[in-house]
């Protein structure tokens, strides 16, 4: 081991004294040093350093501070047996709060001991710590990335997702919460998807589509028979099954109306619902004056609703029953004596060109019109002139289009020579009181929604025309 280079370069006492002391190169037991330090020396201030009691890091007297600030510019002595320590002899005396010149003040200074001028190289424990961070902050990048790409991908197929995996709300109701009363009407040839979308608009089922579903995945075969049924509201899938096949909630002598049905799809219903003869209902309003009403067909005046008659009952009374029930609509609404007619032409073209939520602005649209001397240019009066009202699809043929009969607004000024369809009360309400707009056109961009876009100059509609194009492009199947 290399000599140890005293304090003081000049002065020989010191080192033969301690050479003197050391024991013979022999293999000894070690034995406890109870010779004194010599003053001065490191043994000497760390036994001082020890014996001195140890001050918090954070609350270092001034004192201390000096003395530091003080030792490195003392001499210093350094030994390659040393580890890398310094040591340095005190230039002042140490005050009793203060702490060695040697001990450490912060825990940063506890590391810095160690590993600091080590050979000369840079601390191995500062570059551990930036190498942790530079990690840390990938770590939390790649974090952030997954987080930000499932936010996407969930704004984006989340509904599919909660179908898929079975999360979110379900689509039947709960057993036994079922309540109220709500009346379904089966058709003549009705089968699962129609019967399921007749529970859901009656409220009877939760979604639309869950009552199909659930006769296609039971794998149940059923023959639904017209009629009128008395259901509950809140019914689930299998409930409101047998619900339907119990007779005893079936309405007899029931029938119901449609809104914006017309005399050829609604007599037959009749006929069905009541079993009386058709030939026998053709009859009944073949004569419209034998009701009161001055106009050439009852077009229009069969209030679309549920009705249940006596067994007995006539053709003709049926018809009157809902020849009433549209003049108490109309006095409901207000209409003026001798006004009904034009009222009832304009709510059975609001009935069938708009849903419920837009009639106030289709009624609107056709006052504007009217008002202006435009042609009203209604693709569903043109349908029913040529008889194709009842053909599913919204858009009109050309042939409809230019035939030359007195219900074509696209031919003829003004409004249509009589009602085209049923309408409820909603329509008849809006026909009489229109709400305020500048608007000329609309057109439904979205036949699954029904969304409508109103405009006021012939530019605006033909964007909205494009945008329904676009729509019918995508969904070619949809009536379009």
């Amino acid at each position: 081991m290399p000599e140890r280079e005293s304090a003081e370069r000049g002065s020989n006492s010191l080192s033969d004294d301690l050479f003197s002391k050391l024991p013979a190169p022999e293999h000894q037991v070690p034995t406890v040093d109870s010779t004194p330090p010599v003053p001065g020396s490191r043994r000497a201030l760390r036994e001082a350093a020890q014996s001195e009691p140890v001050q918090p890091v954070t609350a270092r007297s001034e004192a201390a501070q000096s003395e530091t600030a003080q030792s490195r510019n003392a001499p210093e002595f350094t030994s390659e047996a040393s580890h890398g320590e310094r040591s340095a002899e005190p230039t002042s005396d140490r005050g009793p709060d203060s702490a060695p010149a040697s001990s450490p003040s912060s825990l940063d200074d506890l590391f810095a001991a160690d590993h600091d001028e080590i050979d000369g190289r840079a601390p191995r424990k500062k570059k551990r710590r930036t190498g942790c961070l530079v990690a840390l902050v990938i770590v939390l990048a790649l974090i952030g990335g997954v987080v930000a790409g499932g936010f996407a991908v969930w704004n984006a197929y989340g509904d599919r997702i909660s179908e898929v995996m079975g999360w979110g709300e379900p689509d039947d109701y709960e057993p036994g919460i079922a309540t109220g009363e709500a009346l379904v009407t089966i058709r003549e040839g009705d089968t699962g998807s129609p019967v399921s979308t007749a529970l859901y608009e009656a409220g009877v089922t939760k979604t639309e589509d869950v009552f199909y579903d659930y006769l296609v995945n039971e794998n149940i075969a059923v023959t639904f028979y017209p009629g009128v049924y008395k259901l509950q509201q809140k019914m689930t899938a299998a409930d409101a099954l047998t619900a339907l096949q119990d007779d005893a909630n079936k309405l007899e002598n029931s029938v119901s109306i449609p809104e914006g049905g017309t005399l050829e799809s609604s007599l037959p219903l009749i006929s069905e619902s009541m079993g009386v003869p058709l030939e026998d209902l053709q009859a009944a309003v073949a004569d419209p004056s034998a009701y009161g009403v001055t106009a050439q067909s009852l077009e229009g005046w069969l209030f679309p609703a549920v009705y249940t008659f006596d067994p007995e009952a006539t053709a003709t009374q049926i018809i009157q029953r809902m020849v009433d029930r549209t003049r108490e609509s109309l006095t409901s609404a207000g209409v003026p004596a001798g006004d009904e007619q034009r009222i009832l032409t304009i709510a059975s073209i609001i009935q069938r060109e708009g849903r419920t939520d837009d009639f106030a602005k289709v009624s609107r649209v056709i006052q504007n019109r009217l008002d202006d001397g435009m042609m009203l240019q209604m693709d569903s009066t043109s349908q029913y002139g040529y008889g194709e009202l009842h053909a599913g699809v919204v858009s009109t043929s050309t042939e409809a289009q230019n035939d030359d009969n007195p219900w074509n607004t696209y031919v003829h000024t003004g409004l249509p020579v009589g009602p085209i369809a049923n309408p409820n009360d909603a329509a008849i309400d809006a026909a009489m009181h229109p709400v305020d707009g500048p608007w000329f056109y609309f057109v439904t961009i979205n036949l699954q929604t029904g969304e409508t876009v109103f405009s006021t100059t012939y530019a605006e509609h033909q964007a909205a025309i494009e945008t329904w194009q676009e729509w019918c492009r995508a969904n070619p199947d949809q009536g379009c």
